[in-house]
């Protein structure tokens, strides 16, 4: 990517950093009013592990199609960027916890549904390191990649909507988000994008890199 996409990425991370401390005071309804901060990295790291598994799986139907390995790279490593980020999620949200409910992990449908997330997908790389030959591996993998989205949006949308849970749920809905706070979070949630996108650009280019490499 050029060097002004990077530096307006990271000018704009810069700057929804700061507006988080500066520009939008402590949020009322809260135990801990100042943990409200944590809404702009804890949605955009969960939004940012959504999409790379969304990004795996279309990149699984491309090599499904197409049999070219590039794809399976492509893959791969947006499900690496997915499962980094569903981890992230999780610390903040149990950071989160701790602030406001006493308690960093609760069992909470959120909570259990990220957990049921992480096995999914770790599941997909214990799958991955098993099988030594590319094709069989591409091939098993770009399947897996498939199946797993249906029921990673059931475990993050539907589920925690389904069943009470503890978890903010009308935070977007009028009123739910002061003007302010609505503005720096949607200042991080495309700044977080712009990463996104910048870190898989630079993890694809590395893994193919490894790949001509071992030849």
């Amino acid at each position: 990517m050029s060097t002004s996409y990077k530096l307006l990425c990271g000018l704009w991370i810069a700057a929804v950093i700061v507006a988080g401390f500066l520009f939008v005071g402590p949020a009322d309804g809260f135990r801990e009013p100042e943990a409200a901060r944590i809404i702009f990295y804890h949605v955009p790291v969960a939004w940012l592990a959504v999409l790379g598994f969304l990004t795996a799986m279309v990149n699984a139907i491309r090599y499904l199609r197409s049999r070219r390995i590039e794809h399976d790279v492509r893959s791969a490593s947006a499900a690496e960027m997915g499962f980094l980020f569903c981890i992230l999620a999780t610390i903040t949200g149990a950071i989160f916890a701790k602030a406001q409910w006493g308690m960093a992990w609760n069992w909470d449908p959120r909570e259990v549904s990220i957990f049921v997330l992480l096995l999914i997908y770790g599941a997909y790389f214990a799958l991955r390191s098993a099988i030594d030959d590319d094709e069989r591996r591409a091939s098993l993998s770009a399947a897996y990649a498939v199946l797993s989205v249906p029921p990673m949006l059931f475990l993050v949308f539907v589920l925690p909507r389904i069943v009470f849970s503890l978890h903010p749920s009308n935070t977007m809905k009028s009123g739910g988000m002061s003007p302010d706070y609505r503005l720096v979070f949607f200042a991080a949630l495309i700044g977080f994008t712009l990463l996104w996108a910048w870190i898989y650009r630079l993890k694809v280019r590395v893994e193919e890199m490894r790949r001509v490499a071992r030849g």
